[in-house]
């Protein structure tokens, strides 16, 4: 567990019964605000190496772009966003560039890619980033709330269809792939939020491993019933390994300590 004046977090990852390595990645920097969690795809090794150098360039760019406002914007900026905004937009970015030039240099790494949800606490804004299905939920006052929206074939069509059978689609052989992914191709589309950040927030960054086989109540309920955030993700890994989860499973939380706690 890592902790600051204003900030809590601890992020736990395991490989689950069936992989037989873990392609899953994550960063906690706490003096940055930077939360990062990863999810690669690829044959032998390669995803565990597009996963690495997301979590890595994005980390890079972020420490760098904080202590350093010298800098070009290569993806230029968006008006709508604020400068933290603009921050992780660019970072997500230089991380696709970066994979998908990597996975051109070498036939073993060839078509690799990986999902990744990223999370930035400016102040009292929270700066939400992801591409792909790894996810972002936020428990505030004990609702849980899913902050992002999966890059997959299941979540365009509801998307699309709001009427659609949701239980018909879980059981699709295609409900699981994802429209969008880093390194896959030259471009990408990267989504990016910003909400208010409120003292108690619980915020959870994971993987498909823990969000693909818990419900939103067994969720929640680890959230909430856990004050310290190392134990409440390690109740999430156990609880999505008792589910019979056979994915890799990763989960990061984010703990915005109350009021009382900042003195």
């Amino acid at each position: 567990m890592q902790t600051s004046e204003t900030l809590k977090a601890a992020g736990r990852s395991e490989t689950g019964p069936v992989r037989h390595g873990n392609e899953d990645c994550f960063a906690i920097d706490l003096a940055f605000g930077l939360f990062v969690v990863a999810d690669g795809m690829g044959g032998h090794t390669a995803g565990e190496v597009a996963s690495r150098l997301a979590v890595e360039t994005i980390t890079a760019f972020i420490r760098r772009s904080a202590d350093d406002q010298d800098f070009s914007w290569p993806y230029g900026v968006v008006s709508t966003l604020s400068y933290d905004g603009n921050r992780l937009r660019t970072a997500v970015h230089l991380a696709n560039r970066r994979i998908h030039r990597t996975s051109e240099s070498q036939d073993t790494y060839f078509g690799m890619g990986t999902t990744v949800a990223a999370v930035l606490v400016a102040g009292d804004r929270l700066v939400v980033a992801h591409v792909g299905d790894s996810r972002v939920y936020r428990l505030r006052e004990g609702r849980l709330e899913q902050l992002t929206r999966d890059d997959s074939w299941m979540a365009t069509v509801l998307a699309d269809d709001p009427s659609a059978d949701a239980q018909v689609l879980a059981n699709h052989p295609m409900r699981n792939v994802l429209t969008n992914a880093l390194g896959a191709r030259e471009d990408t589309e990267v989504h990016l939020q910003d909400h208010a950040c409120l003292p108690g927030d619980i915020v959870l960054l994971c993987t498909d491993g823990i969000h693909g086989v818990l419900a939103v109540s067994s969720i929640a309920a680890a959230l909430a019933q856990n004050s310290d955030v190392d134990a409440a993700a390690a109740e999430l890994l156990t609880a999505a390994l008792a589910q019979g989860s056979r994915d890799n499973v990763t989960a990061l939380v984010v703990a915005i300590p109350t009021a009382g706690s900042r003195s």
